[in-house]
């Protein structure tokens, strides 16, 4: 795999990881296991078949529980501590194959990643369940899915177009993250005043 390619596979399953650590697992094992993509050496037991049911069943769960309001932001709050130091594995077991010095560094950096993902899901999640209707809800939901799949075909198969808008998203992320901290904060706030 090409050094541009490696580093998209990394950066595209630790963001990912922020939004839905299950469907990446699942989705990447998958296409290894169809063949459609060639996960490094580190990766492959993504495409054994007890990983990918187990996945492929979280992945279940975790659609339909990321669509009822309330849950969702439980379901946020509890895999602050699966999705973070997932994506960091997964980030640095796709680039296993270097030096151990580029895994750890890839591992930190996909930790970083998929945390600013996941902080900025879970907090505008928050913000959108603070409206009584649940359509917007299921909407943001959707939209996270296909975000999620689009992004690692992008990822997988176009490296250089997905880094170019992974920077984008990192710039819109270092903007947004504390206008959502700030709102999450005055929630917060209210609610225990």
């Amino acid at each position: 795999m090409d050094p541009i390619a490696s580093i998209a596979t990394a950066a595209g399953l630790a963001w990912a990881s922020g939004l839905r650590l299950y469907m990446v697992l699942f989705f990447a094992g998958l296409l290894g296991r169809l063949g459609y993509i060639h996960l490094p050496s580190e990766l492959l037991v993504l495409q054994h078949p007890l990983v990918l049911w187990a996945s492929g069943l979280m992945f279940f769960v975790e659609f339909f529980a990321d669509k009822v309001p309330a849950l969702d932001s439980v379901w946020d709050a509890i895999h602050t501590f699966i999705r973070i130091p997932g994506g960091a594995l997964l980030a640095a077991y796709a680039l296993g194959d270097h030096d151990p010095a580029v895994m750890l560094a890839a591992g930190l950096l996909g930790g970083t990643l998929a945390a600013g993902t996941h902080l900025a899901k879970a907090g505008c999640r928050a913000a959108i369940n603070a409206s009584p209707e649940p359509f917007t809800n299921w909407g943001a939901s959707l939209l996270e899915d296909i975000t999620v799949g689009g992004g690692l075909i992008m990822a997988f198969f176009h490296s250089t177009a997905f880094l170019f808008m992974l920077a984008v998203f990192v710039l819109l992320l270092i903007w947004l993250l504390p206008k959502v901290w700030r709102f999450v904060r005055g929630i917060t706030t209210t609610v225990l005043s």
